[in-house]
């Protein structure tokens, strides 16, 4: 037969064992605490809805489980504040009463809604109404000093009233100036004059002893700042897009003329160290022809610093091999390393050495000399092919009747001179036309050019 505990457990009505009997069970005494948190995270957490923001739940129920209000409130003490307080005090009196503005001379009378407490004061806007001093002159300062053959005295006060009755607006006075009575004048001829006057008329009144501030107008300045804006302003899109030429091609001359001054420093460069490599040779043969070698010099070898390859010291503490004094660094490019191994292997030199004291210092010395006599020849294959570019290019030029013809002197003679200070000037003197004109030479060419440059002078030094 059930009871009514299984009636309420069926139904899913609450209330266990415990409400009914009254009789405490075992699982009443071991999990009471489950129970507790159990019932207060019920109570207290709520699931918010697949798909649905947090903020837009947020607005639905609080943590109190309040329903949500239906009209906005603002209760809290923010930094919004309360734009009208109403209260049980005495409204103030509004009043319909009539004002002038000080603005007009006509002496208009207008009406408006005000205070009452308001009525025959001033009207408020006035103290925007500003006005610009313009000065006034006596019949003995004009005769004095403010005199002009160009002009009258008449032309000279109907144009002091045209500037204060539009405040110095030049362009609204040039025209409404008077050009059938007076003489036809131009706004920097009427500025030129009014600006004038006040400058004599500040240096006749000012007290002796004081810093003036004397306003100045440079009308030919001005004029030929409207010519030049009407000279851009009718530009027609020719001249547009020919300007815009123009600037780029300057862009490119630039460029050029900065590689050039970039590689006539690194050829510059390499010629002087190659003249303070062999001075030093010479200064070491001298040396060691009058004194002879020591034990302390062979055991510390100095190893000259050549613009060819530097190599690293090894002052480290600590055991090290005498054979990694001969390992090139890592600022010789791969190039350069193909480029010293087939030089050696032409000159019959053995690629790795017995790393002795003496053949160390030699063989970094030798590789060094080799570097920088590929790289000199490097620099004197690419200026000897720019040379003889820029020579078909001004014979180019000089057929097509551009330029004036000049003779350039031909033959081997003349290609020998490359390097000469006759050959650069007379290219110098070229530059303008040939910038223009040319366009810089590809990667390409150039590679293909080092590469047979460098295989010449293989050959060249294997010869005797």
């Amino acid at each position: 037969m059930a009871t009514g505990a299984d009636v309420r457990d069926i139904l899913e009505l609450g209330g266990g064992d415990t409400e009914v009997t009254g009789m405490i069970n075992k699982k009443d005494i071991i999990n009471a605490d489950k129970k507790k948190s159990k019932k207060a995270s019920e109570t207290l957490t709520f699931k918010r809805p697949e798909g649905m923001h947090r903020e837009v739940y947020a607005l639905l129920y609080s943590d109190k489980k309040d329903a949500p209000p239906l009209l906005p409130s603002d209760t809290t003490q923010g930094y919004r504040t309360v734009k009208a307080k109403l209260g049980c005090k005495k409204v103030r009196p509004w009043k319909w009463m009539p004002f002038t503005n000080p603005a007009r001379k006509d002496g208009a009378i207008f009406f408006h809604w005000r205070r009452a407490s308001e009525e025959g004061k001033d009207y408020p806007f006035a103290r925007f109404n500003k006005s610009v001093q313009v000065p006034v002159y006596s019949e003995q300062e004009y005769q004095m000093y403010l005199h002009d053959d160009g002009w009258t005295k008449s032309e000279t006060d109907h144009l002091f009233d045209l500037c204060r009755r539009f405040d110095l607006r030049f362009i609204v006075i040039h025209d409404r100036y008077d050009h059938q009575q007076f003489k036809k004048r131009s706004a920097e001829d009427l500025k030129d004059r009014y600006y004038g006057i006040c400058a004599k008329l500040a240096n006749i009144r000012a007290t002796p002893g004081t810093d003036l501030k004397i306003p100045v107008f440079d009308a030919g300045h001005e004029r030929r700042r409207k010519e030049q804006l009407e000279r851009l302003y009718n530009r027609t899109p020719e001249q547009v897009s020919e300007e815009e030429y123009l600037i780029q091609e300057l862009r490119k001359i630039e460029s050029r003329k900065k590689e050039r001054e970039k590689k006539a420093q690194d050829l510059q460069k390499l010629i002087t160290a190659a003249d303070t490599t062999t001075e030093l040779r010479r200064a070491e043969r001298k040396a060691t022809k009058k004194k002879l070698p020591q034990k302390k010099e062979t055991e510390k070898p100095a190893v000259p610093e050549t613009a060819g390859i530097r190599f690293p010291d090894f002052k480290s503490a600590g055991v090290t091999l005498r054979s990694q004094r001969m390992k090139l660094p890592s600022s010789v490019g791969q190039k350069k390393i193909k480029a010293l191994d087939q030089m050696l292997t032409e000159l019959g030199v053995d690629l790795n050495p017995m790393p002795t004291e003496e053949i160390v210092q030699m063989f970094n010395e030798l590789r060094s000399d080799l570097v920088l006599l590929y790289e000199l020849k490097q620099a004197f294959s690419s200026c000897e092919y720019e040379l003889q570019m820029l020579r078909h290019r001004f014979e180019a030029l000089s057929k097509s009747g551009s330029t004036n013809t000049v003779s350039l002197g031909d033959g081997v003679a003349g290609e020998s001179q490359a390097a000469s200070g006759t050959e650069e000037i007379k290219l110098e003197a070229k530059d303008p036309i040939i910038d223009v004109v040319g366009a810089p030479l590809t990667p390409n060419s150039r590679k293909r050019r080092e590469s047979a440059s460098s295989s010449s002078s293989v050959k060249k030094m294997k010869k005797p």
